[in-house]
């Protein structure tokens, strides 16, 4: 089963339980999945692959926009956005230890010939490809600077 099914069902068994937070916040995500579907130059499918991409944009921009509501003094709609955000999350994958990304990130230095910060570029671009949906790029960015400074 697809996440783009996954998230159909989802939604059913939401609207059942009467489940507000979560109802909500798979509309929100099938919303994306279909305009990404529907987006010119698409095939017509999701893989499971960039829908993994688009469920990480949408808990990247939840997390901002709580962040925002708790500056600007409404938590309630913070800890809303952030309950969504717990929804979405449950479709990730696990995310990777520290541990476990230093050893995958010192095999694709080594496999990539990287030797020092400036061969970030090569090393980013197989991380990347290699680890989405398992870290954060904005972890994977300061690990790779890390390990190519030594």
């Amino acid at each position: 089963m697809t996440l783009f099914d996954q998230i159909s069902e989802d939604i059913k068994r939401a609207m059942l339980a009467k489940d507000k937070v979560a109802l909500d916040a798979l509309r929100g995500v099938k919303k994306e999945f279909l305009e990404a579907k529907t987006a010119p130059g698409s095939d017509g499918e999701l893989k499971d692959e960039k829908a993994l991409q688009i469920l990480q944009k949408l808990v990247k921009q939840r997390k901002e926009a709580a962040d925002m509501y708790t500056s600007a003094g409404r938590p309630e709609l913070a800890e809303e956005e952030l309950a969504q955000c717990k929804v979405i999350e449950g479709y990730l994958p696990a995310m990777m230890s520290d541990d476990e990304l230093t050893a995958a990130l010192t095999a694709i230095i080594a496999s990539v010939g990287a030797t020092g910060p400036q061969d970030m570029g090569k090393v980013m671009g197989t991380a990347t490809k290699q680890l989405a949906g398992r870290a954060e790029g904005r972890a994977i960015s300061a690990k790779v600077k890390e390990l190519l400074a030594r």
